[in-house]
C-alpha cells in the first residue's frame, strides 16, 4: 500500500512478474482494493495470493512510532511473514524509514553488523552498473560502518549482479590516502587492512565523485548523506540533459530529422538512467532479504524489482554476509 502509485502499480507489476517467474507472489494490503485491481489484469490466480492488512503507513509518518503502533499495516504484516519464513524476499515502495525500522525491530540486524545500509545501482554507460552504498540509511558513519558497507556491497554485487571479485572505492575529496576527514582516513586504513582477509574486499583506494560515472570501481562506499546527494544529483542532471537534448532536436526541421534517425540510441540512453529498469535497492545488514523500491515506482519498476531481486534470496546473500562479517578485522578503528 506504499508509494505514489499504490496499490494499482504494485498489483499490475506483480501480475506482470508472475508471468515471468515460477515463484508465487503475496501482495499485502487492503484485500478489497487489491482484489479490484487484480481483476483488471491477466494472471494465474494460483501464483498470486492476497494477504489482508487493514492499516497502511504513509510517507509522512514517524517511522519508529508507525511500525510500533500499526501492527496490521502492510509493511509490518509483510515483514513478519518474511521473518516467519512465509516468504523469501520482501519488496516495498513504502516509507523508507518505516522499512528501516521494521528491518531493525522485526527482522533484526545480522550479528556483527553495526548499521544496515541501502545499496542502489548506479548506471555506468556501456558498462552496466556500479553499486552505491549507502544511499540514505546513515547520515553519519564510523569507519567500521564503511568497512561493513564495502563487504556487504561486494557480496551483493557478486551474488546478485554477477560481478566476480568486485572492486571497491571509498568516496573522498582526493585519491591520496591521507585526504579527507578523520573518519575517512581511519576507514581507508581499515579497508586496506582487510584486503587479504577471508571476509575482505578488493579495495583500490579513494575515488573522487567525478570518477563514479566512469565506472572507476564496482562498489562505491560512502555515508548515506553523501550517497543520497550523489544519487539525486545524478538523477537530476541526467533528466536535465535529456530535456535539453529534446529541446535542441525539436528546434528545426534538420534537428528533427536527426532525432528521427537517432531515436533508437536516444531511447537506449534514456533507459540507462531510468530507475524502473533496475528494480529496487536492497537494505543490507538485516536478517532477511529486504528491498526498497522508488516511491514513484510504476508497474514496470515493480515488475523488475520482483524479478531482479530473486537472486538476493536464491543465492543466500544474508547467509554469506553473516559468514563474512566474522572474518573482518575492525580493531583500531574509531569506535
Amino acid at each position: 500500500m506504499g508509494g505514489d502509485n499504490a496499490p494499482g502499480a504494485v498489483v499490475e507489476g506483480a501480475a506482470l512478474a508472475s508471468r515471468l517467474i515460477e515463484n508465487p507472489i503475496c501482495i499485502v494490503g487492503d484485500e478489497a482494493k487489491l482484489a479490484a485491481e487484480l481483476a483488471r489484469h491477466k494472471c494465474d490466480p494460483k501464483k498470486i495470493e492476497l494477504v489482508h492488512a487493514e492499516e497502511a503507513i504513509s510517507g509522512d509518518e514517524a517511522p519508529v512510532r508507525a511500525v510500533r503502533t500499526k501492527q496490521r499495516s502492510s509493511i509490518v504484516v509483510g515483514m513478519n511473514m518474511l521473518k516467519n519464513g512465509e516468504g523469501g524476499v520482501f519488496v516495498s515502495a513504502g516509507n523508507t524509514g518505516a522499512l528501516m525500522a521494521g528491518g531493525l525491530f522485526i527482522l533484526g540486524r545480522i550479528r556483527g553488523i553495526d548499521r544496515p545500509a541501502i545499496a542502489s545501482t548506479y548506471p555506468i554507460l556501456g558498462k552496466g552498473v556500479s553499486l552505491l552504498v549507502d544511499t540514505g540509511a546513515n547520515a553519519e558513519c564510523k569507519p567500521n560502518n564503511l568497512l561493513e558497507f564495502a563487504m556487504m556491497g561486494s557480496i551483493y554485487m557478486e551474488k546478485v549482479l554477477n560481478k566476480k571479485n568486485p572492486t571497491v572505492g571509498l568516496v573522498n575529496m582526493g585519491t591520496e590516502e591521507n585526504k579527507g576527514t578523520t573518519v575517512l582516513k581511519a576507514a581507508h586504513a581499515l579497508l586496506a587492512r582487510n584486503r587479504d582477509t577471508k571476509g575482505g574486499v578488493r579495495f583500490v583506494g579513494n575515488i573522487e565523485a567525478r570518477d563514479i560515472p566512469h565506472g572507476a570501481v564496482d562498489v562505491v562506499v560512502c555515508d548515506g548523506y553523501v550517497g543520497n546527494v550523489i544519487l539525486k544529483l545524478t538523477e537530476g542532471l541526467a533528466w536535465s540533459i535529456f530535456r535539453l537534448i529534446r529541446q535542441k532536436f525539436m528546434s528545426g526541421l534538420l534537428p528533427k530529422m536527426g532525432a528521427l534517425l537517432l531515436s533508437g540510441k536516444l531511447s537506449e540512453l534514456r533507459d540507462a538512467f531510468d530507475y524502473s529498469e533496475y528494480g529496487g535497492a536492497p537494505i543490507l545488514g538485516v536478517r532477511g532479504a529486504l528491498v526498497k523500491m522508488h516511491g514513484s515506482s510504476n508497474a514496470k519498476a515493480v515488475k523488475n524489482a520482483i524479478v531482479k531481486t530473486l537472486p538476493y534470496m536464491k543465492n543466500e546473500v544474508v547467509r554469506h554476509i553473516e559468514s563474512a562479517i566474522l572474518d573482518l578485522e575492525v580493531t583500531g578503528s574509531l569506535e
